[in-house]
Parts: structure tokens; sequence; C-alpha cells
């Protein structure tokens, strides 16, 4: 007879654990999802139910009304929310929890600056997105220009993936994406990125955390945390880092994000699209 581990038959027997997931995360690979849930599921003894939305806000608004435990957003809608959810763990990219905003042309295109695309069509990936809207808006205020006025059109894609299929395919002339979703993309979806090009690469900033809201049970907190940090030390946990292209998840202070702090206090909040 086989012998079911004691931490499935727990997390069978409790409510499952809702993980929200956003833009940062690159949506296709839905046989991942099943992989990494199955994985912590073992690990921490609880149903993992990963749950995707278009948007930070409608991320946000689910943790807000306690429909969510956990959610990996961006580091922008943290620090907007930092009153109220709780910073779990960050992931480690290339070795640091940091990452940056690139701007995006396509390759053909001969602007070497955000500067020189006054009167382009650009992508933005979210109205509460760091790389994709806060940085570049940001840049633009520090030329002395007023963002709204500097491009001919911009819009939202809502995704760092398609808005780099936007530029490679031309419906833009240019955009704001991840860095880390730009290297993933290079690496699994090459065709789409070798017909782009960076022109510019912002500072660096806190890497897009998971976070935690407040009803989540300090012991369901802490046992995510630790798991998700040993995933290091696990082959099974090594393969699913490796397929994010991520070196681990790390504990850190919420001091990681004061850059976006003074990105969002410097720059006029504009009406965000739905």
């Amino acid at each position: 007879m086989a012998v079911v581990p004691k931490a499935l038959l727990a997390a069978a027997a409790t409510p499952a654990v809702r993980f929200g997931l956003t833009a940062v995360v690159v949506r296709e690979n839905l046989h991942f999802y099943d992989r990494w849930s199955a994985y912590l599921e073992s690990r921490i003894g609880h149903k993992v139910a990963f749950v995707q939305r278009r948007s930070y806000r409608e991320i946000m608004d689910m943790l807000e009304a306690d429909e969510l435990d956990f959610a990996w957003i961006c580091g922008f809608p943290y620090v907007q929310a930092s009153a109220t959810i709780g910073l779990l763990v960050v992931p480690l990219y290339g070795g640091v929890p940091l990452y940056q905003s690139y701007i995006i042309t396509h390759r053909d295109n001969p602007a070497v600056a955000l500067s020189q695309l006054e009167g382009s069509v650009f992508a933005y990936s979210d109205p509460n997105s760091n790389s994709g809207f806060l940085v570049p808006r940001a840049q633009l205020a520090a030329l002395g220009w007023a963002p709204d006025r500097f491009f001919r059109l911009s819009f939202f894609t809502y995704s760092h993936a398609e808005t780099v299929q936007a530029v490679s395919e031309r419906v833009a002339d240019a955009g704001a994406v991840d860095s880390y979703v730009w290297d993933y993309l290079r690496r699994f979806q090459p065709e789409q990125v070798e017909r782009t090009k960076i022109i510019q690469r912002s500072d660096l900033y806190g890497f897009p955390p998971i976070v935690y809201r407040p009803r989540t049970p300090p012991t369901l907190r802490e046992t995510m945390a630790r798991e998700l940090v040993a995933m290091t030390g696990t082959a099974e946990g090594r393969a699913l880092l490796d397929d994010l292209m991520l070196d681990g998840f790390s504990r850190q202070t919420p001091g990681l994000f004061d850059g976006i702090r003074r990105l969002a206090d410097r720059v006029p909040r504009t009406p965000a699209a739905p």
C-alpha cells in the first residue's frame, strides 16, 4: 500500500492558500504553475492555488478584501499599500534583490535615448508598475517634459511580455519593461526580443516582492517565507527557480524599496486606467 506524505494529507484537509500573480510573471507556462503549487503544497502542508489577474489593481483589491493570502506584485503598489500589507520575501535575480526598467524600441528605430522619442507611440505595462510606468514618467519629468504631452499616444498592455510584443511588431514605437521579464523572454522567446533593442536602463530598484495580507496567520506567513527561501536547498526547488530564471528568494526589509518611494513622491499621479 502506498504511503501518502503527511504534508499532502494535511493539504487536502485545509482550505487552499490563495497566491496572486500579476504581470511580473510571464503567464504562458501554465504547467509550471501546477509544478510550483504541487511543490509548495508538499512543503507547507496546505493546498496552494495560484490566482492570475490582468492588473496590479485587481490583485491589490483582492488583498484588501482578504481574498488572497499572498501575492507577487510590483514594488510600486507595495510602497503605496505598505501600511496595510506585509513584505514576505524578495526574489534574487543575478544574485541580488534588484532589477531595472528598460526603455526599448524596435531594433530599426534610430532613437538612442528616451529624450528622442517625442511624438512616438509608447507602451506602458500597467498604471501601477514601477518599471513599466513610474520610472519612465519620472525620467521624463527629470528632463522637464510633461509625460502626458511628450508622446503622441500611449497605452497600457498590462503585461511586460505584451509590451515587448507590441514594440517588436511595431504596434508601439517604444515601451518600458521590467529588465527581468525582458531577459526572461530573451532566453525563452527570443524571436520577440531579437526585434527590439534597449536604448535606456534605469537605476536599480527593489525587485518585485511577494507580500501577504494582514490577516494571513503568522504561522502560515513564516512557513511560506521559510519554504520559499529554502527552495535553493532541494533539487526540485532549484529546477523551479531555474525555470523562473531566479537565484532564490530572500528576506529583506522595507527599506529596499525606498528608491521607488522617492520616485512615487516626485511624480504626480494621473488617473489610472481601469
